[in-house]
C-alpha cells in the first residue's frame, strides 16, 4: 500500500484529502506543521509527500530542503501560491509537481498516480559496480568479475539493496534502521556499524579504505557508484 504524508494547516484540507486517499487505497498520515512533517517522514518514511507551502512554522521551501538531504521520496506541492516564482522555487528546491489551489481531487490523484507510475520498479532491475563486483537488483544477485558469486544475507542484501536504490545519496542510520529492521530498533546503531562492516569485506578491495559504501559519521551511509 503507498504511504502518503500530507502536510497542510488547514484542517479541512487534511479532513478531505485523508477520507479520499484512503477510500481509493492509499495509507495516509497527516501534520500541520513543518517540523510535524519532518519529524513524520523520519520516523515512518512516505512513500509520497503532498505538501503546502504556506505553513505556520516553517516555509515549505525549507521543508522540501530538509527531506531532500536524505530522503528522495516524491513530493508533490499543493499551494495557493500561483506565481511562477514560487513553483521555480519549489521545482527547484527538490519539488516534483506543484498543484495551485483551489485544486481538484480528481486532478490531484491524476498527479499522484503520474509520479507513483514514474516510480514503479521495472521488471529488470539495474545492475551496479561495488569494486570488482556487479551487484543486479532484479536477480538479486552479487557476481566478482572473475565469475564467482558472492552470497549475502538477507539482512545484508536488504541493507545494500537500501543504499544502491539511492546513490550518491545520504541514507540516515534512522531509515535504514526503520528499513531493514524495524521501527522498535532505529536507535541500534551497532547494528549498521556490524553489518556494513561485513558488507565492505565482501565487496569493498580495501575494507578498511572504503570507496564505495561509504560512512557519514553521526549521519548515515552512502554508496558512491
Amino acid at each position: 500500500m503507498t504511504r502518503i504524508l500530507v502536510v497542510d494547516d488547514e484542517p479541512q484540507i487534511l479532513r478531505a484529502l485523508r477520507i479520499n486517499l484512503r477510500a481509493r487505497g492509499y495509507d495516509v498520515e497527516v501534520a500541520a506543521t513543518g517540523a510535524a512533517a519532518l519529524k513524520a517522514a523520519a520516523g515512518h518514511p512516505p512513500d509520497l509527500v503532498v505538501l503546502d507551502l504556506g505553513l505556520p512554522d516553517l516555509d515549505g521551501g525549507e521543508v522540501i530542503r530538509g527531506l531532500r538531504g536524505w530522503s528522495s521520496v516524491p513530493i508533490i506541492v499543493l499551494s495557493g501560491r500561483a506565481g511562477s516564482e514560487d513553483k521555480v522555487a519549489a521545482l527547484d528546491a527538490g519539488a516534483d509537481d506543484y498543484v495551485t489551489k483551489p485544486f481538484g481531487v480528481d486532478e490531484l490523484l491524476a498527479r499522484i498516480r503520474a509520479v507513483t507510475r514514474r516510480l514503479a520498479p521495472t521488471a529488470t532491475g539495474p545492475v551496479l559496480r561495488v569494486g570488482r563486483h556487479s551487484v543486479d537488483l532484479a536477480d538479486r544477485t552479487v557476481t566478482r568479475d572473475d565469475g564467482v558469486e558472492v552470497r549475502l544475507t538477507p539482512t545484508q542484501w536488504a541493507m545494500l539493496e537500501k543504499l544502491l536504490r539511492n546513490p550518491g545519496k545520504l541514507v540516515s542510520q534512522r531509515q535504514l534502521l526503520q528499513d531493514v529492521w524495524g521501527p522498535e530498533y532505529r536507535d541500534e546503531t551497532n547494528y549498521l556499524r556490524q553489518y556494513m562492516a561485513q558488507l565492505r569485506r565482501k565487496l569493498e578491495d580495501d575494507p578498511a579504505r572504503p570507496r564505495h559504501l561509504i560512512t557519514e559519521p553521526g549521519m548515515g551511509y552512502r554508496y558512491r557508484p
